[in-house]
């Protein structure tokens, strides 16, 4: 999985940081969805890799529940790093919470999370109606 992960990193737009991430989704049926973190001038107008590939998904007319894992690899990071929290409240939208989320350094190590784990208090439609 790394090696797949390290070649989708090539295509990350980092002028600023040089942080490149990527990410591979699988979805219940199998296909998948690749995605990479995209910066700006305008900071905040950036995307990471994780939103990334989930957004490609979901214009592919997936939703939730056809979720089934993701794969995120820190290519210049010599630790493994895990979700920013922005793209854990979207991952908590769209995959079930016992889904797995796989983090990984640039060396091929990996840690292995469920949602819950990484999004132990999520923020979701039943706080919309409280």
């Amino acid at each position: 999985m790394k090696d797949r992960l390290m070649e989708i990193a090539k295509n990350a737009y980092t002028p600023y940081s040089q942080f490149r991430v990527a990410a591979l989704l699988i979805m219940k049926d199998g296909k998948e969805f690749q995605g990479v973190n995209v910066e700006n001038a305008s900071y905040g107008a950036g995307i990471c890799a994780e939103r990334s590939a989930i957004v490609s998904a979901v214009s592919a007319g997936y939703t939730k529940g056809d979720f089934k894992e993701l794969h995120v690899l820190c290519a210049d990071s010599e630790r493994v790093s895990t979700c920013c929290f922005i793209c854990r409240q979207v991952i908590t939208e769209f995959f079930d919470k016992d889904a797995k989320v796989y983090c990984y350094d640039k060396y091929g190590n990996s840690e292995e999370y469920t949602v819950s784990e990484l999004c132990p208090f999520p923020f979701d439609e039943s706080d919309l109606n409280a």
